[in-house]
């Protein structure tokens, strides 16, 4: 159980504190144009600072997931069990739901709007979104699955640091499109509390990144065959 909690707990805080600050500075409403770079640059180093303080804090317990789609690949790589993989899922899930709980309560006594929740932004397509998440998830897993890699050696030691900083990269340039997934159970929480276009769209948070995470899987087995 102690994997399973250390996944439930670095959840919540990815959640809480990624799209606490996407609330604060107003990037969870209103990130589709350029003059909102300020906003952007801080939600993205939020996630990504958020995913490092975990790695470092229960990477040595679960591996630091905190994101089914993260176990989708590594359980497709062969790297745990499918009972370990669906655990880590519904402890990520339920680490979301305690996160956007405790952002809920937070906004809505402080008059803010919204709890961070993922949307097609301005002018994406629906297609445009699911190749957004899917191309970017794909590219962030793909990170995780090499940097995470025992044919990497001595740089394990900063695989926390740069699956972190890969997570700011990936918020950078699909904040955009998206608002940034490539993490189901991120999205799912907040879409649950924010209802509206977000609950509907959900379900491309869903599956584009499964799909990516995937894909990533099949390639890194690929790239990394001896």
């Amino acid at each position: 159980m102690k994997k399973y909690l250390a996944e439930m707990v670095g959840t919540m805080v990815l959640v809480l504190m990624g799209c606490g600050v996407a609330v604060s500075l107003n990037c969870s409403s209103d990130c589709s144009t350029v003059a909102n770079a300020a906003t952007v640059i801080g939600t993205a180093l939020a996630f990504g600072l958020s995913v490092v303080a975990m790695a470092y804090t229960i990477g040595g317990v679960s591996g630091c997931h905190i994101n089914p789609a993260i176990t989708l690949g590594v359980w497709l790589s062969g790297r745990m069990n499918a009972k370990d993989a669906l655990m880590y899922m519904l402890f990520q899930v339920i680490g979301a739901f305690l996160g956007s709980t405790l952002l809920y309560l937070l906004t809505t006594n402080a008059g803010l709007i919204g709890t961070g929740a993922n949307d097609l932004q301005e002018g994406v397509s629906l297609v445009g979104g699911v190749l957004a998440e899917i191309v970017f998830t794909f590219v962030f897993v793909l990170v995780v699955l090499g940097a995470t890699a025992k044919t990497n050696g001595a740089t394990n030691n900063f695989a926390g640091l740069a699956i972190g900083l890969a997570l700011v990269l990936v918020h950078l340039v699909c904040i955009r499109y998206t608002g940034t997934s490539v993490n189901p159970a991120r999205s799912i929480a907040p879409a649950i509390f924010q209802g509206g276009t977000a609950l509907t769209n959900l379900w491309i948070f869903i599956v584009a990144p499964f799909i990516g995470a995937a894909l990533s899987a099949c390639v890194w087995k690929i790239i990394d065959n001896k």
